[in-house]
């Protein structure tokens, strides 16, 4: 699990089957390196990979065929671009973002980024499995950051973030242009309710309580939810 701050950019390099070297190369690499060990997991662009090998400036993983071809890490631009690192939450440790898991619900794009004075605008599009976990002022994981959804356009299946200069600066979102391919990750707190609001199992066994069946969307509309 990750909270969607970004702790240092790397880059990954082929090593021939499914295996991958990342390097850190910015200079706060070694908060990742600093305690790293065999068995760690760390969002490489907010795809979880377990370390395989502690190398002297970063790690060798596997990146599975279907981990490849379901997001961005794949993709030719990989050996062209960074990634950013996150190390997997320590109890104890601060939540200063949100709940991420690290497994990628699919690929979105950039469409425009635009410069405020004082933060930048990014516009992404999802997919329809990925649009159904978006909420305004919500949470989304975008490149393993963690980002407060600002608008979200259905009709469109857009959304817009707003995005802090130091966010911007400390991770790879400032090496995005429009068309470029991003990972995304909905809150997992959304995928929890969906699954509760349409399973149809009782979540109770008191009756005075309102069962699941009883939880529908008008429902949470009327009491402030949706």
């Amino acid at each position: 699990m990750f909270t969607g701050l970004i702790q240092a950019l790397g880059t990954m390099k082929p090593l021939g089957g499914d295996s991958w070297q990342i390097t850190c190369v910015s200079q706060s690499g070694e908060v990742i390196m600093q305690d790293l060990a065999y068995g760690d997991s760390v969002a490489v662009d907010g795809v979880c990979l377990t370390v395989e090998k502690v190398l002297k400036d970063g790690f060798i993983a596997t990146a599975s065929p279907e981990t490849l071809r379901r997001t961005t890490l794949g993709g030719e631009q990989t050996q062209q671009r960074y990634v950013n690192l996150e190390a997997s939450l320590r109890v104890g440790s601060k939540v200063g973002g949100h709940f991420v898991m690290g497994h990628v619900d699919g690929i979105g794009r950039l469409l425009m980024a635009e410069q405020t004075a004082t933060s930048w605008e990014m516009t992404f599009s999802a997919s329809e499995a990925i649009a159904r976990y978006i909420v305004p002022k919500g949470s989304i994981a975008v490149n393993g950051i963690s980002l407060t959804v600002a608008t979200y356009e259905p009709e469109f299946s857009q959304f817009k973030v707003a995005v802090i200069p130091l966010t911007y600066a400390e991770t790879n979102l400032r090496y995005l242009t429009p068309g470029s391919l991003v990972n995304l990750e909905g809150d997992i707190l959304g995928k929890y309710v969906e699954k509760f609001l349409y399973s149809g199992k009782p979540h109770t066994t008191d009756p005075d309580n309102n069962s699941i069946n009883d939880i529908t969307p008008a429902f949470l509309a009327e009491h402030g939810y949706l």
